[in-house]
């Protein structure tokens, strides 16, 4: 069993602005300092003080696109880049406050927020930081697209994903692997931000969505790669993929202590990953005393 850090909160409280890509609508993303145990939790604060949404698997909605969690009727939108950034800095509690539903797009990575945390600084905490270890492996999907974790390779989270488009695609096929911790995280996964293919693009402008996005604030890729874009890494598509399961797996409201490995897949999957992991420990804590999973304390 690994040996468990402290928990951590922000220092004090940080900002982030932007505009939400799908919506369009200005946001301002504040980080503030949570108790012990806390957790994640997003407040809308456009709405009052008590409208608010944790940051936990059993209130993801199915969305296109992007990670959506609703309680009461409360809504926040493509959480999972910022989600990204407080799992890969370590930040276990925080009060996520918004004035809109849908989170700033960005560069359509997690830098601007890592950037942010980084530049107050985080505070360790008294208690224990929570943790699901996988024991034996824990696959959904199917052969088309699929996510397993395993058993981890070391103290901490690790992630392999492969992407494939085929041969003839410009994104190709790729595969990227991380030790997750705080300072890889900042320089290997934080900067890679989110991709779409030029026809798919088209497809949600003529839907009226992402009017305000263009071809600088992300990687829409053509037939022979970004448009009026550059790439950060030869596998920065990959490695954007990695940071989404590094925001879903967040959903567990745990750190996750194991090897997490994934062909072609999306938020669907990894959330339904972040529900067996909670709902194996849940049933072999309760039932048997025994599991393949130990849940959060």
């Amino acid at each position: 069993m690994p040996v468990a850090r402290r928990q951590r909160t922000v220092a004090r409280p940080t900002a982030v602005s932007g505009y939400g890509y799908f919506s369009g609508r200005d946001v301002r993303v504040e980080f503030w300092p949570a108790s012990e145990g806390a957790g994640i939790c997003f407040v809308r604060h456009d709405l009052g003080p008590a409208a608010w949404v944790p940051a936990a698997v059993e209130f993801r909605i199915d969305v296109p696109r992007r990670t959506t969690l609703e309680r009461n009727g409360v809504r926040v939108e493509m959480v999972e880049h910022v989600l990204a950034a407080l799992a890969g800095m370590r930040v276990d509690n925080c009060e996520v406050w918004v004035n809109a539903a849908e989170m700033p797009g960005c560069d359509g990575s997690s830098r601007p927020f890592v950037e942010a945390i980084n530049a107050v600084g985080v505070m360790e905490q008294r208690a224990p930081a929570r943790q699901v270890v996988v024991e034996r492996p824990v696959r959904v999907g199917d052969q088309d697209a699929w996510i397993e974790a395993q058993p981890s390779r070391t103290a901490g989270l690790s992630v392999s994903f492969e992407l494939d488009f085929g041969p003839a695609d410009p994104i190709g096929r790729q595969v990227y692997a991380l030790d997750i911790t705080p300072d890889s995280f900042s320089r290997e996964l934080a900067p890679c931000r989110t991709f779409i293919p030029e026809k798919e693009a088209q497809a949600m402008l003529a839907q009226g969505v992402g009017q305000r996005v263009t071809p600088r604030d992300l990687l829409i890729f053509g037939p022979h790669g970004p448009i009026d874009n550059t790439l950060r890494f030869a596998d920065e598509c990959a490695r954007h993929k990695a940071l989404d399961v590094v925001g879903d797996l967040a959903l567990t409201g745990c750190e996750v202590v194991g090897h997490v490995v994934a062909y072609r897949s999306g938020h669907r999957l990894h959330a339904e990953l972040a529900k067996r992991l909670m709902d194996q420990a849940d049933a072999g804590n309760q039932q048997f005393g025994v599991s393949g999973l130990k849940r959060c304390a």
